[in-house]
This record gives structure tokens, C-alpha cells and sequence, in this order.
């Protein structure tokens, strides 16, 4: 999987993108969140997250209370020594990963703690949710991190064109 020239391409069609997806929020199709979903599975019929991990290695997740006290019952820590060790607040007062590639991410791309993971992680790309149009901005910065976030958008534009 070439991230290069996803992220290229994707930098290259932001205006597009920007275009489209303020389209989809100022008159959002009828059935919006069925198109959504079709074009979701259909991106991920094709695309293995295991083949990539870029999100893993390039952004860091949102943490929650709920997340924290999961993961951390899980690796068998107190939540402030797994928050010490692990966790950093960013400027937005939010619990976020201190260093990336993410700690959990293994060799082979997959996730130590992966039936746990953090509920951002669990969500991302967030190609699979009702109202889209209602993170535009999120969807606009996962094409140019995510390949399946790229093709999803893409695939949108000519699924909702026809």
C-alpha cells in the first residue's frame, strides 16, 4: 500500500473534498446514511487495516475516562499510573497518546490491547456513521492519514452522484 501517494492525492483533491462534503451537509440525500454504510463495507471488502496501520503510527486517539479505566483494568494498572505512563494532555484539555507510533501497536500492525482499544480507535475512520456530514472537517484530515478514509470519500462522490 503506497501511504504516499494516497496522502498526495488526497492533498491534492481537498478543495474537491471540501466541496462535496459541505454539499452532503447543506442537503444531505434522503437515504444519506444507507449510501454511507453500502460504501463503507464496500471500501473495506478491499482495504485491510493490518496491511497499514498509518493511524496508528501517525495519530494519536482520544482517551476517555471509560477508555482509561478499561485499559487499564486490562494491563492490570491503576488508571493515573496507566495515565502517567502512557497518557499526556494535549491542548484541547484532552487524554492523548505521549508518543507515537502507538505503544500497543505490534509489529505485524495489529494491537496489543485490541479488544480494549480506546473507543476512537475503535471508530476510525468513522466511515461507517449516520449524519457524515456532521465531522466534515475530522473526514477532510482522515483522507490524507487514511487510505480507506480516501477511497471511501471518492467512492461517496460517485455513489451519491448517480
Amino acid at each position: 500500500m503506497d501511504l504516499n501517494f494516497y496522502k498526495k492525492q488526497a492533498l491534492l483533491k481537498q478543495k474537491e473534498y471540501k466541496k462535496f462534503l459541505d454539499g452532503l451537509k447543506k442537503k444531505p440525500p434522503k437515504n444519506l446514511d444507507y449510501i454511507v454504510q453500502e460504501t463503507h463495507d464496500e471500501v473495506f471488502e478491499k482495504i485491510d487495516c493490518l496491511q497499514c496501520a498509518n493511524c496508528c503510527k501517525t495519530t494519536g486517539p482520544l482517551c476517555t475516562e471509560k477508555d482509561i479505566e478499561r485499559i487499564s483494568k486490562h494491563l492490570r494498572m491503576k488508571p493515573a499510573d496507566f495515565e502517567a505512563k502512557f497518557l499526556r494532555v494535549d491542548e484541547d484539555d484532552d487524554k492523548v497518546l505521549q508518543n507515537l507510533p502507538c505503544f500497543f501497536l505490534l509489529d505485524d500492525n495489529t494491537c496489543s490491547i485490541y479488544e480494549v482499544r480506546p473507543k476512537a480507535c475503535r471508530e476510525y475512520p468513522h466511515t461507517d456513521r449516520k449524519k457524515i456530514y456532521q465531522i466534515n472537517d475530522l473526514m477532510m484530515k482522515n483522507t490524507v492519514i487514511c487510505p480507506a478514509a480516501f477511497e471511501f470519500v471518492e467512492k461517496m462522490m460517485k455513489n451519491i452522484a448517480k
